[in-house]
């Protein structure tokens, strides 16, 4: 028996073979209750897109590249769930790249993408050289997620507003009635605008001789080094807020090694509400940053700019919130 057509559901719909191409392609333009009896039709037939010859005819190879800092991070698993949501709404698939790999190969990922003749490009997160992504991104639609770097005409940028989300975290220690607070700082964008809300928030309350911020490097081992140097110090804090999750959950294993109880003794609050911080072992309290929504909207600015690649670059930044969990409380003798 040969498989189904796309004239057998255009016939099966009661519509045009054009029109069912429309639907297949995600297309605004088709009217619900037509759409609905396409998808209909194409579910009770198990009709099955001809991949390549759908690639030749459009040609476009329905692929978007997906360029990682580092898989290794969690906080990317969310995002790339936003982000493949809505490319699979419009009938795009990912092809997904490791940074770290490609920095340990000495390979040009991004040119990679381009020989496959990808749609579109994503770059996630903070990439250690942007030259390559300025090349790729004169060839093809590019958009960047998770961070505000590298800035580049052309190029949509999808981020947190990570300033006011570090504001958050050290507003809620000083509320609790936390004086002597550290931050574990992180590299990049990213960690200089975490920095940045830090610093402005402990000014304002008039706190910044008290404050100390500790070098980290996103990593669970960098945080737990930091804590130790900052557990290490006379006159140590009571209240630590990390750069992420990652480096929040080394400062805890590194207080824990200290005899320190979190929260009795030693306060911590992380940042991007990932997986980790919500097993009910480290129950960290966190910064949500909206990472799902992020990676929706940098897929959506990808379709936009596919469509219309001339448009205005754009910045779109989520608003984050705060998650209180169980790793905060007011300081040892109270406020």
């Amino acid at each position: 028996m040969r498989p189904p057509t796309i004239r057998d559901v255009a016939a099966r719909a009661g519509v045009s073979k054009s029109l069912v191409s429309l639907v297949l392609r995600g297309s605004d333009s088709v009217r619900p209750e037509k759409r609905q009896a396409v998808l209909a039709a194409i579910d009770e037939l198990g009709y099955r897109p001809n991949a390549a010859a759908r690639s030749l005819s459009e040609r476009r190879t329905r692929t978007v590249g997906v360029l990682l800092n580092d898989m290794r991070n969690p906080w990317f698993v969310e995002l790339l769930d936003g982000l493949n949501s809505r490319l699979y709404d419009s009938g795009l698939h990912m092809l997904l790249a490791d940074g770290r790999l490609n920095r340990r190969l000495g390979e040009d990922l991004t040119r990679t993408f381009t020989e496959l003749r990808v749609d579109g490009l994503v770059a996630v997160g903070t990439l250690r050289d942007p030259r390559a992504l300025r090349t790729a991104a004169g060839r093809i639609p590019t958009v960047v997620a998770g961070t505000r770097e590298p800035d580049l005409p052309g190029v949509d940028v999808v981020a947190g507003d990570d300033e006011h989300g570090a504001r958050l975290a050290t507003e809620h220690l000083i509320a609790l009635g936390h004086r002597r607070i550290a931050h574990i700082a992180g590299h990049g964008a990213v960690g200089e605008l975490r920095r940045r809300g830090f610093e402005a928030v402990v000014r304002e309350h008039g706190l910044a001789g008290t404050a100390v911020v500790e070098q980290g490097d996103l990593t669970e081992e960098g945080g737990h080094r930091a804590a130790v140097r900052l557990l290490s110090r006379p006159g140590r804090p009571t209240a630590v807020f990390a750069v992420n999750d990652m480096t929040c959950v080394g400062a805890l294993s590194a207080a824990e090694e200290s005899g320190l109880g979190v929260p009795r003794d030693l306060s911590l609050v992380g940042y991007d509400n990932t997986y980790l911080s919500r097993l009910r072992h480290l129950w960290l309290t966190t910064v949500d940053n909206a990472s799902h929504d992020v990676g929706r909207r940098a897929a959506q600015r990808l379709l936009d700019r596919i469509d219309d690649p001339d448009r205005p670059r754009e910045v779109d930044l989520t608003t984050p919130y705060l998650e209180v969990r169980g790793t905060t409380a007011p300081p040892p003798g109270g406020a």
